[in-house]
């Protein structure tokens, strides 16, 4: 399978359940939940389709990283400033989601880079080993 094709499955899926719990929602007379579902659906499969960008293994971290990046904000960014989670009255409340977005994604690719460096590596180098006790 091709990682065009892995993305849009991954995307796509997610994407397609969430959506229809989100209508089903504004069906139901529930605007609020109903938009932030919908927001959800958008965030997770962005973030699944997007995480193939990193099985590309002619491009360095760096590359990976920005492409990855870039989409994160012209969806992520996007979704959270029309999900209603934030007041946007003022400059202060765009300030905050972007600072939010920037501070949890810096958090997040922090983390799972000290995760697939250091545990990642050594599991598969303990998967070779045959314990003689």
């Amino acid at each position: 399978m091709t990682l065009r094709v892995k993305a849009a499955l991954l995307a796509g899926i997610l994407l397609l359940v969430m959506s229809a719990i989100g209508f089903t929602l504004f069906a139901q007379d529930k605007p609020i939940d109903g938009r932030a579902t919908l927001a959800v659906g958008v965030i997770v499969a962005a973030t699944s389709g997007s995480s193939v960008i990193y099985q590309i293994d002619r491009w360095r971290l760096r590359k990976q990283s920005l492409v990855h990046f870039v989409i994160m904000c012209l969806t992520v960014l996007p979704a959270l400033l029309l999900s209603g989670w934030f007041p946007l009255q003022d400059a202060w409340g765009y300030l905050t989601v972007v600072g939010v977005f920037l501070s949890t994604g810096l958090i997040l690719w922090l983390a799972l880079y000290l995760i697939f460096t250091t545990l990642v590596p050594r599991r598969s180098a303990d998967a070779g080993r045959i314990d003689v006790r």
